[in-house]
């Protein structure tokens, strides 16, 4: 009997597991389009309010007009018109004390990642941590910069170990580039490595840098 209920919760488990997360990032694009049509209501004509609240109620729509905004603002600012507009509104936002700190911060982690001449989450290597002899697989960010770099001699890479099986929180590191080892695994897979606990381990390499089935 135990068996067989273990059997079941592997069924069961990836799909209840997929069908939470993707409620949970429904709810938040659904309360800010709730909050979006509550503010419009209230600069709408009194005739026009419960129409607009209205909208609310249609399943899935909050979603669509989420995914159409980015695509238009997408379009945007891949010309030189949006793109000027783009520069007076960080401008704006980097003119205003406070505002600036937090923006300013998240723009260039968010250019760093997202963008696609960026290098962050581009490589899987392993490292050493927590202690010596004690390996984990961290990914490269890029390199260490400014004053930080002036004090560390030779060559450095930026790396972020991802925690199991949360992979969204992890730890920063700076470590000398012969004390790191590369992978031939993609993102992807160290990502699937990670979040498994090992369970699901990626292809091993061929030498000519292919994987084959391990």
């Amino acid at each position: 009997m135990r068996k067989y209920i273990i059997a079941g919760l592997l069924v069961w488990l990836p799909l209840a597991i997929t069908i939470w997360v993707l409620n949970q990032v429904l709810g938040v694009v659904n309360g800010v389009f709730h909050s979006l049509l509550g503010a419009l209501a209230l600069v709408m004509p009194a005739s026009l309010r419960e129409n607009i609240l209205g909208l609310g109620s249609i399943p899935g729509l909050g979603v669509l007009i989420l995914a159409l905004a980015l695509f238009l603002t997408g379009m945007f600012v891949a010309n030189m018109f949006g793109q000027w507009w783009l520069r007076q509104w960080d401008k704006l936002l980097s003119s205003i004390p406070i505002v600036k700190s937090i923006y300013s911060s998240v723009k260039q982690v968010s250019d760093t990642l997202f963008s696609s001449s960026g290098n962050a989450f581009r490589e899987a290597v392993l490292v050493q941590y927590p202690r010596e002899g004690s390996w984990t697989i961290a990914f490269v960010t890029g390199q260490p910069g400014g004053e930080v770099a002036q004090h560390l001699p030779g060559e450095h890479l930026s790396l972020y170990v991802p925690t199991t099986p949360n992979p969204t929180s992890g730890f920063f590191l700076m470590v000398s580039r012969d004390q790191i080892r590369p992978l031939a695994m993609s993102v992807d897979e160290a990502l699937k490595y990670i979040i498994s606990m090992g369970v699901v381990a990626p292809a091993a390499a061929e030498p000519n840098g292919r994987n084959q089935p391990g």
